[in-house]
């Protein structure tokens, strides 16, 4: 991703470390917390729409050719062209590159590209960059396997929580429902850093329960929040 302009100012930063550190008092877990602008850019889906529009325009003068070879003949000020097979097969071509290179361009701007993309795929694209920065991040990076990593993608308006093997092992997926409720109400209302403290305190609360501070509770991972 390009350099940007810090999401959360430093006091916002302070406090989610805080409540990192806090959360973790009571409990051999790892709390990461990463923030990210975008997880994605969607240019092949900028791609995709771009060929649909080529597709589309091709098939239609395929199925009005008479109508378009009529307009394009107007266009060139003349009332019958006698149009050959190729220069039929010229001209839907030049029809199809300029529908698709026009829509391509439409779709540089990110709010529509982002807009066009279906849900699913921005749910998957937001979950493979959660898993990928979380094996750079805290996979295998703690003694016990216990490490688990929040992440909030900003554009995409979705957010994950990944866990390393030991928590997986013990805490059913489903636990975390109340983590991202509590996160998610706060997001929706503007509140980013007070959400991301929501659900660091409420998954804290669900690792000391099942993976409870001993005497060498030792910080193995950073608690200062990483924004990408």
């Amino acid at each position: 991703m390009s350099a940007h302009e810090p999401i959360l100012t430093p006091t916002d930063h302070k406090r989610i470390s805080a409540a990192v550190s806090a959360a973790e008092e009571g409990t051999t877990g790892e709390i990461v917390t990463i923030l990210a602008e975008q997880s994605d850019d969607y240019h092949d889906v900028a791609l995709v729409w771009a060929g649909a529009a080529a597709v589309i325009a091709l098939t239609v003068i395929a199925l009005l050719p008479d109508f378009y070879l009529g307009l394009f003949s107007a266009l060139l000020g003349q009332w019958n062209v006698g149009w050959t097979a190729p220069h039929a097969l010229v001209l839907a071509a030049l029809v199809a590159a300029l529908k698709f290179g026009s829509v391509w361009l439409i779709m540089l701007w990110r709010p529509l590209r982002l807009f066009l993309t279906p849900p699913p795929v921005k749910h998957a694209r937001v979950r493979n960059r959660a898993i990928a920065a979380f094996r750079i991040g805290a996979d295998r990076r703690t003694q016990g396997r216990t490490g688990i990593l929040i992440y909030l993608s900003m554009a995409e308006h979705r957010a994950e929580i990944v866990a390393d093997e030991a928590i997986a092992s013990r805490i059913a997926p489903e636990a975390w429902g109340d983590a991202m409720a509590a996160m998610l109400a706060d997001l929706k209302a503007g509140r980013t850093a007070d959400g991301m403290i929501a659900a660091i305190g409420q998954i804290g609360a669900i690792l000391a329960e099942h993976l409870p501070g001993d005497a060498d509770n030792t910080n193995e991972l950073p608690d200062r929040l990483i924004e990408v």
